[in-house]
């Protein structure tokens, strides 16, 4: 992060002060809150970005993982919101975009924990941008599809980027800030992904969800394999706009 953090500053000028954390700690979100307060650092724009998936049968899923998923998708993401969107209302200016998933808009076989955390995301930000729209600070959730990072192979399943349609990182984060420019509650990149979001209002939430069987279903060699260890969760505090996001493959770095 630091070897990125001087290249912008040599390429563009920009300062970039880098915090590590591990999100998958309950107390890493003070920590980081704290330390930008520490710093002096003004958070503009605030986005969590942070978060992994996993997909397995099951009988191969083991419940630590899970819950550390939801430690890093909702509760540390939940936390950080909080911490910094009273100084964004106090000032009538910010904002917050909070990186979801087109898996959020319906249950998702195989996929059942990170969906559930990824709809928690897109209701949590579009709650809030209700509240706080009138109060000069937007909050967004960004629901990307299949995204061009390594959020398959964290997932256990490498091979699944080879198989899809993709976006770039770089066309995810342009779509999220015309969408965050324009005051939207949530925006999903993509005009496939973007019916994709619709099918739970165009079929039975039965066939929705039964459907996923065949989509997400891992081969034998895939759901064998352990749980991968997580890389550390990294936060980069002054960022003024998204670096890099996957959907989910859903990270803004």
């Amino acid at each position: 992060m630091q070897e990125i953090a001087d290249d912008l500053h040599t390429r563009h000028g920009t300062k970039c002060e880098v915090i590590a954390g591990d999100l998958t700690n309950p107390g890493e979100p003070k920590k980081i809150f704290d330390e930008t307060a520490g710093r002096g650092i003004d958070i503009d724009l605030l986005v969590n970005n942070a978060g992994f998936g996993w997909v397995g049968e099951v009988d191969d899923t083991d419940a630590e993982h899970m819950l550390k998923l939801l430690q890093v998708n909702v509760a540390a993401l939940t936390d950080l919101t909080y911490r910094f969107l009273p100084a964004m209302l106090e000032r009538r200016s910010g904002g917050i975009i909070n990186v979801s998933s087109v898996a959020g808009f319906q249950p998702v076989a195989y996929m059942p924990v990170y969906s559930a955390s990824k709809a928690f995301v897109l209701h949590f930000s579009e709650a809030l941008w209700a509240e706080v729209r009138d109060r000069g600070v937007t909050v967004m959730a960004l629901c990307p599809g299949t995204t061009e990072t390594e959020f398959f192979d964290v997932a256990g399943v490498s091979g699944w980027l080879k198989k899809q349609s993709s976006h770039s990182p770089s066309q995810v984060v342009k779509a999220a800030l015309k969408a965050f420019d324009r005051g939207r509650q949530h925006v999903v990149p993509g005009w496939k992904n973007y019916l994709v979001s619709l099918s739970p209002r165009l079929a039975r939430r039965q066939e929705v969800v039964k459907y996923t069987l065949r989509y997400f279903r891992p081969s034998p060699k895939e759901t064998s394999l352990p749980p991968p260890e997580l890389p550390p969760a990294v936060e980069d505090a002054d960022s003024a706009e998204p670096q890099e996001v996957s959907p989910d493959g859903s990270e803004v770095r």
